[in-house]
């Protein structure tokens, strides 16, 4: 069973496996003979930028930047490049010693039965570098290596590959930009033993054409026929204002020199899809395909850049040529498949549920509640799911006659722990939260009335409007009372990340607040 939104009833519950490879509407005409299968798809919907992908055996996996958000790189399994499924994290608890936050651009690399994830991160208190860990099996557990290499200006975008005589270097970018200097791609080799760089590192090339702007990133190479082609990223990454696209270089030697293909951008926006670019090369039975990211031009960054699957061919001169020169996936036309329902009634948390990177709180599900220990740190404890639109709405019931004094448990938008909407209950009453840059401002307050349950529900619109509202009886709504029509919610989305619906346990960190159940419908 599971909640409606707009009574407070229960509806049949929405299919617990998404294929999105299923067809949306039937077909009313006779079978034709079967078409080529099109793998131009949305297959990441959510905030995954900076996807990557590899083969290993007969299964395709997948990761994607985590940011500010645990668990760190999830990763995904497919065995056709259109049905994904979550199975692990590299860093499902606790974070590696040497590093706090910045969980960006993982690759995959897989030789001789070991994964090697490298991935960037921002040391304790220092610059931006490049790691890798291991497993023996791509799901993990992973054993942290530690930093490679970390410039004053930070090191991003780190890139495995091995030269045409078969050595292995790591390929990242210098993050100059983020100083207002030029970004050059580096290249050094890894000794495989020690995992580390030795020997001098190469530049392969910058930014010098204009469409990339002030920055080229996210290097990711394959080799075809006699050359190392390197696709990669310009321009602004994130955001409203973001100008992102993709390029591709190519050499005959890893080391260079490097050539620009002349129609560069090769990968670029259109009507659907905003600054794409970001990926990393994948083949299947003879066709080519790109993973990447791009935001979706109806959500853009109250959602986050989406996975997008994009084919392309080589053509007569030896560059790759993606369709129309831009990503070709149709957005999803039913965004209810992405529906959430959740009962907590399982064992543990499902890996669809989030916190902020290294505050990982306690969570214990037991008779069908989930038990989240509160703390006082900003907004409390938080567990969070990724929206995939920018319209919805999303509900939680607590046990409210089992708060403590002081403790109040909620329903919020977060963009991070400092810039949320969030409506709360405790001591008593319900108040709608309006947290910016940290500092927390009460909007509105009412006194609820005697009742052991409350069921709170936030509306967005576009991401940018919002709404509040509450149920005692579980089928009548009261609207939080405001000064306008909605609140402005303009101002959440980090430069880098979507919008996430968390649940918050606020108050001292003996205390615990009982949630029944948590949902959410998407709207186009």
């Amino acid at each position: 069973m599971s909640f409606d939104l707009e009574s407070g009833a229960f509806a049949s519950e929405a299919p617990s496996f998404i294929d999105l490879s299923a067809p949306l509407l039937a077909a009313s005409a006779p079978p034709l003979a079967p078409a080529p299968v099109r793998y131009d798809r949305l297959v990441l919907p959510g905030d995954f930028p900076d996807p990557t992908i590899a083969r290993i055996g007969d299964s395709y996996w997948a990761s994607a930047t985590s940011a500010e958000w645990g668990a760190v790189f999830p990763l995904f399994k497919s065995d056709d490049l259109i049905s994904w499924e979550l199975v692990s994290h590299v860093f499902p608890g606790r974070l590696p010693e040497w590093c706090d936050s910045n969980f960006w651009a993982p690759e995959i690399f897989h030789e001789n039965g070991k994964t090697y994830l490298y991935y960037t991160a921002r040391r304790k208190g220092g610059v931006l570098s490049v790691a890798v860990a291991s497993a023996d099996h791509p799901a993990g557990p992973y054993t942290d290596h530690g930093p490679l290499v970390g410039e004053d200006e930070g090191s991003i975008d780190g890139f495995p590959i091995r030269d045409e005589h078969g050595v292995l270097h790591l390929v990242w970018k210098n993050d100059g930009n983020s100083q207002g200097k030029a970004t050059p791609i580096w290249a050094q080799r890894i000794d495989e033993e020690r995992l580390e760089l030795v020997g001098p590192r190469v530049e392969l090339f910058r930014n010098d054409a204009p469409w990339e702007g002030t920055l080229v990133e996210g290097s990711a190479i394959v080799r075809y026929q006699d050359y190392f082609y390197m696709f990669y990223a310009g321009n602004a990454c994130c955001g409203k204002y973001c100008t992102y696209a993709g390029g591709v270089a190519r050499s005959r030697s890893l080391l260079g020199p490097w050539e620009k293909c002349p129609q560069n951008p090769i990968l670029t926006d259109n009507a659907t899809w905003k600054c794409p670019g970001h990926g990393t090369v994948a083949e299947k039975d003879g066709r080519w395909f790109l993973l990447h990211h791009a935001y979706h031009a109806h959500s853009h960054e109250f959602v986050g850049r989406q996975g997008l699957l994009s084919e392309f061919r080589w053509n007569a001169e030896g560059w790759p040529e993606f369709e129309n020169n831009s990503p070709q996936a149709e957005p999803l036309h039913d965004v209810a498949v992405l529906n959430v329902d959740e009962h907590f009634d399982g064992e543990t948390l499902d890996l669809g549920w989030l916190w902020p990177v290294g505050h990982k709180p306690e969570a214990e599900l037991r008779d069908q509640q989930l038990y989240l220990g509160a703390n006082e740190q900003r907004l409390g404890a938080i567990v969070a799911r990724r929206t995939y639109a920018a319209t919805y709405k999303a509900a939680t019931t607590l046990d409210v006659a089992a708060l403590a004094p002081g403790t109040f448990g909620g329903i919020g938008a977060i963009g991070d722990p400092y810039n949320a909407l969030a409506l709360v209950a405790g001591d008593g009453m319900l108040q709608l939260w309006h947290v910016q840059s940290g500092k927390r401002q009460v909007v509105s307050q009412l006194w609820l009335e005697d009742c052991t349950t409350v069921t709170l529900r936030i509306e967005a619109w576009g991401g940018q409007r919002y709404r509040f509202a509450y149920s005692t009886d579980g089928a009548t709504w009261q609207p939080m009372p405001l000064d306008s029509f909605a609140l402005n919610g303009t101002y959440l989305p980090p430069w880098d990340r979507g919008i996430r619906i968390g649940l918050l346990a606020f108050g001292a960190e003996t205390t615990r607040v009982a949630f029944s159940h948590f949902a959410l419908r998407n709207h186009r």
